[in-house]
């Protein structure tokens, strides 16, 4: 059996998925997203992705015509429609749905689109987590967060993609004189602070001490982000939100990045410096286990063996 997808209530083959040519989405990048992890039967912080999609949604003015946890079952049907039940993702997309060939949001008027992807996904190649990849600092800066606030998770991507534009433009240089090149690159505010990559939130460590920036500069406030920083502070380090420069990175002992589809992972290069050792450092490979455990331990469970011993506690709870 293929994977099916979700859209607007009925589940399509993968290939045969499709949307309006007058979807708002599509046409305009009218819409928001989220992208969530699922690991060992459970799907890792589900509730609050799902209160992040509908903060999107509130903010965006996108009226989804359902409810939260009627939102949070049809995800949990898909994903057991597909057997995905480890190292899975889900992505859900929102648009404000077909309209016209104009702007004007209040020309939608046949209701929000809603599709529910879920398929397996590793962004980065295996080795890259043991040994570590290579990160460019881009050209191409962070939209103002005065101007669009980046803790939507809108569809409309162009900045973050110009991103990954330089990336691929330097690896392929890379490749050429035999190098590995970069596989992300970081983005910087209009005044040059650290910002975030491409797809990820960053971290330096230095002397003991993990340093992020902080969600004034307008990063997105990840959920992965969030985890290991709460992980970090519970193993006795040190964790700080505050403003940083590329050259902080260069001279940091550690750098690593996470996010929902990067998990967690060390960087050894950027551009030409190399970080450390040129290894992934002792406290990423502690916190990097730790992240692992944790996520294959919680989460909201969707297996149905799981399902079922959850609703066996209950039920004795209940007593």
């Amino acid at each position: 059996m293929g994977i099916k997808t979700y859209v607007n209530g009925k589940l399509y083959p993968k290939e045969e998925a499709s949307v309006s040519a007058y979807d708002h989405g599509f046409l305009y990048g009218d819409g928001v997203f989220e992208g969530i992890r699922i690991y060992s039967g459970r799907i890792f912080k589900f509730e609050e992705h799902i209160d992040r999609f509908f903060e999107s949604l509130k903010v965006t003015m996108i009226d989804l015509g359902m409810d939260r946890q009627t939102l949070m079952d049809e995800i949990v049907k898909v994903c057991q429609v597909n057997e995905h039940y480890d190292r899975a993702y889900i992505r859900l997309v929102a648009s404000r749905g077909e309209g016209d060939l104009g702007i004007n949001p209040r020309k939608c008027t046949h209701g929000a689109t809603l599709v529910i992807i879920t398929d397996l996904l590793q962004l980065y190649p295996e080795e890259a987590y043991k040994k570590g990849l290579e990160v460019i600092v881009c050209q191409t800066r962070k939209i103002r967060h005065d101007m669009l606030n980046c803790r939507i998770k809108s569809c409309n991507y162009l900045s973050n993609i110009f991103g990954v534009i330089e990336v691929e433009y330097a690896r392929q240089l890379a490749e050429a004189g035999g190098g590995m090149g970069p596989i992300e690159g970081i983005m910087l505010t209009h005044d040059g602070y650290v910002s975030e990559c491409t797809a990820d939130n960053v971290f330096l460590i230095k002397n003991g001490e993990l340093v992020t920036p902080p969600e004034y500069l307008g990063i997105l406030a990840g959920i992965t982000r969030q985890t290991i920083m709460d992980l970090a502070t519970e193993a006795g380090y040190v964790v700080k939100e505050d403003i940083f420069t590329p050259f902080d990175l260069y001279t940091a002992d550690e750098v690593f990045l996470c996010g929902t589809g990067a998990e967690m992972i060390p960087v050894i290069k950027i551009g030409p410096y190399t970080i450390g050792d040129g290894t992934p450092g002792p406290i990423t490979s502690k916190l990097l286990n730790l992240f692992r455990d944790y996520a294959n331990s919680h989460g909201y469970p969707i297996r149905p063996d799981l399902v079922e011993a959850e609703a066996g506690k209950k039920a004795v709870t209940a007593k």
